[in-house]
This record gives structure tokens, C-alpha cells and sequence, in this order.
């Protein structure tokens, strides 16, 4: 049953049954979500597929996190829709491009790494945000295009659509109690499938969204004046679309991480995202990054290799080429109740549980993200300022635990042995533990249990030495660890602090 793989890097057992069924199941979720976001930007619809197809392919052979799938992600279009109002879709194509070149060089310089800096607080408001603008999006399945836009289902088609989403939600829920060996969505959206076909029952269907047929992405260079101007164009686009891609590609990554308990590779992630957009942007792709969804999707079908992105990448063309006919008469209600399954099991349930135990600005934080991410729909803008919240909560909390234990040797030199980094949060607290009128001739500041952090950590000790020395008395800067001597002699064309190195005490001597 178990054979072995290796594609690439990856070596490991693999159940190519699982993998294929996962890889089918993944593509039947891709291919309305795609078409949504594409239609949502005025794309045309197959830019939204081929951007499914291109992504997941290449991010599946080349990316860092096997298991986890990318396409034509919201996130990332919705960065676009300004630039293709405003100047077209050539202009978007080589936004892209750009787009996948600015991602390939934080690959390259390895920059993935600053991912580690985003805390638990805004994974779980992300997480959990997520699951609600996933679950959200489903409810657009029960409209229907009206003379005064989209109107809600009522009647009998309202009683259809709902009966079908919990027949789907149904078999999601009690088929893995008879068996694993299939994906428990792919069979519901086969049992769904067949009962509307069977039964002749009318209802909204994956061709009301858009036509699917097609042909092999086309190559096509960009038809824009490749200049200056252009580049200020797109430059601000291709920026942002970077961002909000590489963010939510490394935060689906750690979580899948957590999920599988493995390790994946930002750096090598962040290089496979860059190249699939370049690709796009000359395969008439609109670009994107990876979807969290479409990922939950396939980690709880069972795979935890990269068989099951080709396998999903792979079927998209194929249906984009010959299978049009069948997949367009797929009812919404399937793929609707497998979505919503998926928002069910995205969100981060002990989040709630542990509400109350945890300290209350994490808790704020974890909302903050959540609320903003379901209400901007900007992942990126929502973990950045969860983030900067998380940093500065962390500043002040960390600025107010420095202390000083103080005490007179039998030599008549005060000590002062300091506890807490010195950093630009701490300055203030710092300068107020010392007593320079009344202390003795001679004072020690000992940093065993500390450290200079920064430059307002630097301009605090001049601070400080300058004061003793107008009051005629001297200041030595006892056990410094080897890069605060280091940042303190760079200072010394800055601030007037001087180092001298004690045999015994490695002591920095200002005057």
C-alpha cells in the first residue's frame, strides 16, 4: 500500500491512493473559489483558473511545505483590483511578475525567517478570522442575481439549497465513521452530485458562476512600455501583492507545521511562491499564494505529501482542457457544505476555551486581528498590526521589570547590580534608580544580568556618566557582555563613552 517518492527534495513514504483523492478533493474546492476572485477583480475566468493551475503546480514541486496548496488567492487579488481599474489587465500581469521577483529575493536572502516575530495571539486571531470570511463567503451561494443586484433565495430553492448543504455537511461529518480510505468532502461531493443528477433537482450549479473551458496557458510578455514610468506603476502594487502573499503563505506554513508536527522551509517557500507568480505574470495568470482553506482540505483528506498539489494542479487543467462539461453541472450546495466544514475545523476552537486563562492583551490582540481581518479582508494589514500591538505590549511590560540591587563594599564604592535589558522602553526607569548626589566618590554599574540594548540604552549611560562626572565623581561599567563593549566603542564618535577593559572585571570607564 506504501511505496516510495521522491520529487525534489522530499523523500518520505506516501499513500498514493490518499494523495490522489486528496489531490481531487482539493481541486473541486479550487476551481469555484478561483472563479469567484477573478470575476470579483474583472479578470476573465480562466485567468483565475490558470492562476490554480500554475501556482499549485510549481509551489507543490518547488515549495518548502509539503501538503500545503496554493492558487488564486483572495488575498492577493484583492491588492489588484485598483491597478486593473485603473490601467488594464497587461498592467496587472506585470505587477505580478514583479511581484514574484520581489518574493524569490526574500528567498534568496533568507529573509523568511522574521515569520518567527508574528506571536500565538495573531496566529489565532488570523486563524480564527479566516475560518469567519471563509464561512462568510459560502452565505453568497444562497443569492441570486436580481434586477436590483443579488437578492436572497427564498421558497423552494431557498429549502433545496439548504437541504443539499446538509446532506453534504452530513456526510463530511459520519462517512469517516465507515471508512478513511476515501476523503470524506469528495465523497460528499459525489453523493450530492449523483442525487441532483439522479433526481433532476434544479439548483445552482458551478457553470452559473462561469464557463471553465479552455486551452494550455498561453506565454505572453506583458504588453506595457517597459520604462520608468511603468515601473512607478506598478511598483506600489507588486509590493504589497508580495507581502500579503508571502504572509500568508508563511503563516499557512507554520500552521500546518503545528498540524503535522514537522518542520517546513520559509526560505524555500518564499522562492517557489516568487517563481509561480513570475509564471503567471507570462502565463496570463493572476498570481496568488497559498490558500489556507484549500489547505485544510487537504491535510484532513489525509495527505502530507506533494502528490496531492500536483494531482489538484494537474486535474484543474485537465478539467480547464476536457472535463468542462462534467465539473460545470457540479452543484454549488456540495462545494458550499464542504467549505463550510472547512471553516469549521480552521477555527482555532481552544482559542475560546483558553480566554480566560491567558493574559489579557493576548486575548485583546487575538480579537484586534480577527476583527480586522474579517472586516478589511486584509490579511497581511491585520497580522501586521497585531504584531505591532504584540511588540509594544512587550516594550512596556519589558521596561517595567528593570531593577537595581544597591549596596556599599567594605572600599566605600557603591554598586548598583542591574536586573532587566536597558533598551528605549527601560531609559526613563533606569536614570531614576541612581542617587548621584548622595552616592560615594566611586560607583559601579554592574551588568552581569543585563544587557545595553540600543542606542537610547547608549545615550542613557552618557546620560548617566555625565552627571557623575559633574559632580565630580567616577562611573565604571562593570561586566558588559562582549557586543555591548562592541556598541558602546562604535558609539564613541556619538556619545562620550569611553572603554577600558578591567583584567578582572572587563570595566568600561567613562573619564
Amino acid at each position: 500500500m506504501f511505496s516510495r517518492i521522491n520529487l525534489f527534495d522530499f523523500s518520505q513514504k506516501v499513500n498514493y491512493k490518499t494523495e490522489v483523492l486528496a489531490g481531487l478533493t482539493v481541486a473541486m474546492t479550487m476551481i469555484p473559489e478561483s472563479l469567484s476572485f477573478a470575476i470579483l477583480a474583472g479578470f476573465s475566468p480562466l485567468t483565475g483558473l490558470y492562476a490554480a493551475f500554475l501556482m499549485g503546480l510549481i509551489t507543490a514541486i518547488l515549495g518548502g511545505r509539503p501538503g500545503m496548496v496554493s492558487g488564486g488567492a483572495g488575498a492577493t487579488v484583492v491588492v489588484l483590483i485598483a491597478l486593473m481599474q485603473s490601467h488594464g489587465v497587461e498592467y496587472v500581469f506585470a505587477a505580478v511578475a514583479l511581484a514574484g521577483l520581489i518574493q524569490i529575493s526574500v528567498g534568496v536572502f533568507r529573509l523568511g525567517k522574521f515569520i518567527r516575530l508574528v506571536p500565538q495571539p495573531v496566529m489565532y486571531g488570523f486563524v480564527n478570522g479566516l475560518a469567519v470570511i471563509i464561512f462568510m463567503a459560502q452565505l453568497e451561494q444562497f443569492k441570486v442575481a436580481s434586477a436590483s443586484g443579488a437578492a436572497w433565495l427564498s421558497g423552494a430553492a431557498l429549502g433545496t439549497m439548504l437541504g443539499l448543504v446538509m446532506l453534504t455537511i452530513a456526510v463530511v461529518v459520519f462517512f469517516p465513521r465507515l471508512t478513511k480510505a476515501v476523503p470524506a468532502s469528495l465523497v460528499a461531493i459525489i453523493v450530492v452530485f449523483l442525487v441532483v443528477l439522479g433526481f433532476g433537482i434544479d439548483t445552482k450549479t458551478v457553470k452559473d458562476i462561469a464557463s471553465i473551458s479552455g486551452g494550455f496557458p498561453p506565454f505572453h510578455i506583458p504588453k506595457v512600455p517597459f520604462d520608468l514610468n511603468m515601473l512607478q506603476v506598478i511598483f506600489p502594487y507588486a509590493l504589497v501583492m508580495a507581502g500579503v502573499g508571502l504572509i500568508e503563505s508563511l503563516l499557512t506554513l507554520n500552521v500546518v507545521d503545528e498540524i503535522t508536527v514537522t518542520k517546513g522551509r520559509g526560505n524555500k517557500e518564499a522562492v517557489a511562491q516568487g517563481t509561480a507568480n513570475v509564471v503567471n505574470g507570462f502565463f496570463t495568470g493572476m498570481g496568488g499564494c497559498a490558500m489556507i482553506a484549500q489547505t485544510f482540505v487537504n491535510l484532513s483528506a489525509g495527505s502530507r505529501a506533494r502528490l496531492s498539489g500536483i494531482v489538484a494542479a494537474v486535474t484543474i487543467l485537465l478539467i480547464i482542457l476536457f472535463g468542462a462539461p462534467v465539473i460545470e453541472l457540479v452543484p454549488m450546495a456540495a462545494l458550499t457544505g464542504v467549505m463550510i466544514m472547512v471553516a469549521i475545523g480552521t477555527f482555532e476552537w481552544i482559542s475560546l476555551r483558553i480566554i480566560n486563562k491567558m493574559p489579557r492583551h493576548d486575548i485583546a490582540v487575538g480579537v484586534l486581528v480577527a476583527v480586522i481581518t474579517v472586516w478589511l479582508h486584509n490579511l497581511a494589514l491585520a497580522v501586521l498590526i497585531g504584531v505591532i500591538i504584540s511588540a509594544l505590549v512587550f516594550a512596556w511590560e519589558s521596561a517595567k521589570r528593570i531593577r537595581a540591587r544597591k549596596y556599599t563594599d567594605d572600599q566605600g564604592i557603591k554598586h548598583y547590580e542591574i536586573f532587566g535589558p536597558l533598551f528605549f522602553g527601560s531609559t526613563t526607569t533606569f536614570l531614576e534608580k541612581f542617587d548621584v548626589h548622595h552616592d560615594p566618590e566611586e560607583v559601579i554599574i554592574d551588568f552581569k544580568e543585563s544587557r545595553v540594548a540600543d542606542m537610547s540604552a547608549i545615550e542613557a549611560l552618557a546620560k548617566l556618566t555625565e552627571r557623575y562626572h559633574t559632580a565630580g565623581k567616577k562611573l565604571h561599567l562593570r561586566h558588559l557582555s562582549p557586543d555591548c563593549r562592541v556598541l558602546l566603542k562604535n558609539a564613541e564618535s556619538v556619545v562620550d563613552v569611553n572603554i577600558l577593559e578591567d583584567p578582572n572585571y572587563r570595566v568600561a570607564v567613562d573619564r
